[in-house]
């Protein structure tokens, strides 16, 4: 990813794109449809499961869309919320090669979170866990790896 996709500007935006998306879905008939990806209760909207920059469309360095809807399943909102933190905050490990070390996640995360307009940021960190070993359980060897060191993540 460019560097610029960690800028602080980018975060508030996409934030409020995923609120967007969630909204938009938020009493959709998902009833007797069938999904790719699982389901997660409470099935308060359809997630999109892959929230994150390589899936938004970004204009002048801002997020105005996402893309890549193949893996939506309807879920909590703190799922996708979930992993848009560990993609953009971000909330890896350090040393994880595709996402940079940030001293200032614990701020960045409450950016997100408020934008979004809530949950916590200690919702979205209690997730994160099972979203990435869930992740990992579906990944190549190599991804799964780091998804299950990211789980591990206490910083």
């Amino acid at each position: 990813m460019p560097a610029w996709v960690w800028e602080e500007r980018v975060i508030a935006p996409s934030a409020r794109l995923l609120r967007a998306l969630h909204d938009a879905t938020d009493g959709f008939d998902r009833a007797g449809r069938s999904w790719q990806s699982p389901t997660h209760r409470p099935a308060e909207v359809v997630c999109h499961n892959d929230f994150a920059p390589y899936n938004l469309v970004f204009r002048d360095g801002l997020p105005i869309a996402a893309i890549d809807f193949e893996h939506a399943s309807p879920g909590p909102r703190v799922w996708d919320l979930a992993y848009l933190a560990y993609r953009l905050v971000p909330l890896a490990a350090r040393g994880n090669p595709d996402l940079p070390w940030r001293d200032d996640r614990d701020r960045r995360l409450a950016v997100l979170c408020e934008a979004y307009g809530g949950p916590s940021p200690a919702e979205v960190r209690a997730v994160l866990p099972q979203r990435l070993l869930e992740l990992a359980e579906v990944s190549p060897p190599e991804d799964a790896a780091l998804y299950r060191r990211d789980a591990s993540e206490r910083e």
